[in-house]
């Protein structure tokens, strides 16, 4: 199916040729990469339309088809390109999802120094702070799905096989609940970063998992019913609790030093 271009048209339009410029550089599919993502950036290029033939680009670049189909694979990669196939495919401009700008932006986080505290405090911000809008969006489909996991991330820990992926993932699914496409993103890219800190609280509680899944479903019930003060207790007894584990494993490693 050949993606829509602007106004809803079946053919989508083809960007100017006159908009690229030859490429003289010993990293050429980055610097191609670069220019067409200005070119989004200043709207000149638009979700939808279609890029010159991999032919075309190279004759205005002045590379070879070796590089721009490089260069085409990081932006598809970003999602800020997709590549058709057929008779009338091609390379057509789109809007990358809230969750290929999270994992993008979670290769930068997952790079960074951060600690299991510095983790816990982000959380206390954003998930504190997402809680009315939560509340006032959640849908019916959001709380019967936090249902759902509730009933069996409990149903896990009598199996003895609860995980902090769990955890994590309840988590995400309660900001998602937020229809915000920031707020998705931001979730998405701090993933590997929140399971780091559940697994650091689960250092000083092996067991970790009882009362938090107890709290998970309590928290599910007060979305349920509209409750922002009483959700806003909950998060912020599970995560209090969360970072005193976090401050114990800490303090304890920092007593081992200077043993």
């Amino acid at each position: 199916m050949e993606p829509a271009g602007r106004g809803g048209s079946a053919a989508a339009p083809r960007a100017d040729s006159g908009l690229f410029d030859v490429v003289s550089s010993s990293r050429m599919s980055e610097v191609i990469v670069e220019q067409i993502r200005s070119l989004i950036r200043a709207d000149k290029l638009r979700s939808g339309d279609r890029l010159p033939s991999e032919r075309a680009l190279c004759e205005q670049m002045g590379v070879s088809r070796v590089t721009v189909r490089e260069a085409l694979r990081v932006l598809e990669a970003a999602g800020l390109v997709a590549i058709r196939v057929g008779a009338r495919g091609g390379a057509f401009v789109t809007t990358p999802s809230s969750t290929t700008l999270g994992a993008n932006l979670a290769d930068l986080v997952n790079l960074s120094p951060m600690t299991a505290p510095e983790v816990i405090e982000a959380r206390q911000v954003v998930e504190l702070g997402i809680v009315d809008i939560v509340i006032e969006r959640a849908t019916e489909t959001d709380v019967d799905e936090l249902r759902e996991m509730t009933r069996e991330h409990q149903a896990a820990l009598k199996r003895g096989e609860y995980s902090m992926e769990m955890s994590a993932a309840f988590h995400v699914r309660v900001a998602q609940c937020t229809h915000n496409a920031a707020i998705e993103m931001l979730v998405h890219s701090f993933h590997g970063p929140l399971l780091m800190s559940l697994r650091e609280a689960q250092v000083a509680a092996p067991l970790m998992g009882h009362r938090g899944t107890s709290e998970h479903r309590e928290l599910v019930e007060a979305i349920a019913a509209r409750d922002a003060e009483k959700a806003r207790e909950i998060m912020a007894k599970h995560l209090r609790r969360t970072s005193q584990r976090i401050a114990r494993v800490q303090a304890s490693r920092e007593k081992g030093k200077d043993a």
